[in-house]
């Protein structure tokens, strides 16, 4: 036995209180669609908020930052820290136009958006493909780590973990919907925080590594400190910061950091009872994502680099453990298990389940709500009443799951699944963001940009499988190019973003666009002004018509992206200042604290303005 008595009394408790927080909350939910997927929209911008930052906090994210930890150092977080200028970019420029348009779910914007049979067909053919496949390759990536949480920590084989595991997340996500969804989600990032923080405060204490002082000058991890990468070595410096920062966050749809906003974030944003809680839930969400949670993750990740310094010290430690699923990620859990005494090791795994089933709850009602909404009711069953809807979204549910669990017994670690979404969302970013501010995008460039991404990840993928030689030294040999790993993956990401964006923007003009009618619709109920919108606008003044009030003319898109810059700034800094203050330097401390100050009174200043327009 891996786990001592108190350890499973705490899991037992922990699954009765979740249990009892989805059935209560779960009353109103089978009465409608909008009840069941969208919780009425009259949720308030703190519950929406945490409930998205624990969706995006699951079992796999601390696995993910200790793989990208013990490999790259804390300079390789930037492959995700990036995605905060999306995540602001949402909140000051998309949040409010989500919540005027008032779908059910982001794919319901392409009717309104768009027309036609195109538009229909874009609408069902991604309902289907992110609602199922897409959606279960993102649950099956958190399961795999689950399944190494179970193995190192409860000892149960992959298999029955999991279908423990999906049984009780299939039962109070289809029975509650999103508002159980909601409360559920605030207990268990509270729970999955508090859990992280603790593991991370009991390893650093720990005598093998004797504080953080002795954590970071201890050889193996000085070395992994910074948190840029350094500039003599331009392959790591383009590849791990450069281009995640200058284009990856714009370039890539990736769930949760969606550009544009778009998936459960844009579904929280739906349920928000007013744009004003839209705005508030996804700044709050930012800010808890990128700056608070990093750094318990981080610190046992750099810890784990003492005690296991490679795989082979972790296989020879865990025998018992299928070598398929010992990779660096697999360090997490591993540390934990070596570390933590009865009682504080079953909290602590209680948190890292109640991560895992935040995110896993979260995935299924939000594809379910694709696959109820966007195809079953708009093609399958246009007739269909809202309780035959909430049955086929329950029963989507249970089928999601099923399929999850089956792909999750094949992947290896999570930084694999994590290149592989990234891969096929590269290039499809751009057209996220222009559609709403550029009349000419139809549903035809839409469409080229998905097919055009996934034809060129494909390729490229195949190119690395079946083209590829490894040489020693980090070198690789690609149809006779030899060059080193990280000029590889940037050739083949930048290549994946030029051809794609190129493809779409090419079908753009070599196709109709819009019709007046459609186009005038969207701009009435979303008025989302600039200078991509000029043309129609003036041609509707030509005929006499006003689309929107004079006042509601005024474009404050500017204004959004000084908000956007100077909140990323202020989260950057929270996120450093705390990370100096971890290492003991207190003049880069107080440096980070005062830009800290300063950009957040410039973004008071300009947000103010924002809410006036």
């Amino acid at each position: 036995m891996i786990l001592a008595p108190i350890d499973w009394t705490i899991l037992v408790i922990f699954f009765a209180i979740l249990l009892s927080i989805g059935y209560v909350a779960s009353r109103q939910a089978g009465k409608s669609t909008t009840n069941f997927f969208l919780s009425g929209r009259n949720m308030p911008w703190w519950l929406l908020g945490v409930s998205m930052v624990a969706t995006t906090f699951s079992a796999d994210t601390p696995n993910l930052v200790t793989d990208m930890v013990r490999t790259g150092g804390v300079a390789s977080n930037w492959l995700w820290w990036a995605f905060l200028l999306t995540g602001m970019l949402t909140v000051f420029v998309y949040a409010k136009l989500w919540n005027r348009s008032q779908v059910m779910t982001d794919l319901e914007f392409y009717e309104i958006r768009y027309a036609g049979k195109m538009a229909a067909f874009l609408r069902g053919f991604r309902a289907i493909y992110l609602g199922f496949f897409f959606n279960v390759m993102v649950i099956a990536s958190v399961s795999l780590a689950f399944i190494k949480i179970a193995g190192v920590m409860l000892g149960l084989q992959p298999a029955p973990a999991l279908i423990i595991a999906a049984v009780i997340v299939v039962f109070y996500s289809g029975l509650g919907g999103l508002k159980s969804i909601l409360w559920t989600d605030l207990f268990q990032f509270s729970f999955a925080m508090f859990g992280a923080i603790l593991a991370a405060v009991y390893v650093t204490k720990s005598p093998e590594i004797g504080g953080l002082s002795e954590l970071f000058s201890h050889p193996n991890v000085v070395d992994k400190l910074s948190f840029f990468p350094s500039i003599s070595q331009p392959e790591v410096f383009m590849s791990i910061f450069l281009i995640p920062i200058a284009v990856q966050w714009w370039s890539v749809w990736y769930p949760g950091a969606e550009p544009g906003g778009g998936g459960y974030v844009a579904q929280r944003m739906l349920s928000a009872k007013s744009e004003d809680h839209a705005v508030g839930a996804t700044l709050l969400f930012n800010f808890f994502h990128y700056a608070l949670r990093p750094w318990p993750w981080i610190v046992v990740g750099l810890a784990s680099l003492i005690i296991f310094p490679d795989i082979q010290s972790m296989v020879d430690q865990f025998p018992d453990v299928s070598t398929q699923y010992i990779q660096n990620d697999f360090a997490y859990p591993a540390m934990l298990r070596e570390f933590l005494p009865a009682g504080l090791l079953g909290l602590v795994v209680a948190s890292l389940i109640a991560a895992y089933m935040s995110t896993t709850a979260s995935q299924l009602n939000w594809g379910s709500s694709y696959l109820v909404n966007d195809f079953y009711g708009r093609f399958y069953n246009p007739n269909a009443t809202e309780k035959q809807k909430v049955r086929f979204g329950r029963l989507s549910t249970v089928t999601l799951m099923f399929f999850s669990v089956l792909l999750a017994l094949v992947l290896q670690n999570a930084l694999q699944a994590f290149q592989y979404i990234l891969m096929i969302g590269a290039g499809t970013g751009l057209i996220y963001i222009l559609r709403w501010f550029w009349w000419r995008i139809n549903a035809y460039s839409e469409m080229a940009a998905m097919i055009g991404a996934g034809i060129f990840s494909l390729t490229f993928i195949i190119i690395e499988n079946f083209g590829m030689t490894r040489l020693d030294n980090n070198m690789v040999e690609v149809l006779g190019m030899t060059t080193t790993v990280s000029y590889w993956n940037m050739i083949k990401f930048i290549g994946v973003v030029v051809l794609t964006s190129a493809s779409w923007i090419i079908v753009t003009y070599m196709t109709h666009p819009i019709s007046e009618e459609t186009l005038r619709s969207f701009y009435r109920r979303i008025r989302p002004g600039g200078p991509g919108w000029k043309r129609v606008v003036d041609k509707a003044r030509e005929e006499n018509i006003e689309l929107v009030k004079e006042a509601d003319l005024k474009w404050d898109v500017p204004t959004g992206i000084i908000c956007m810059i100077t909140g990323s700034i202020a989260i950057y800094s929270v996120l450093f200042s705390i990370g100096n203050l971890l290492y003991g330097h207190m003049t880069e401390a107080l440096i980070a604290i005062v830009l800290t100050a300063v950009s957040s009174w410039l973004l008071y200043k300009y947000w103010n303005k924002l809410k006036m327009r």
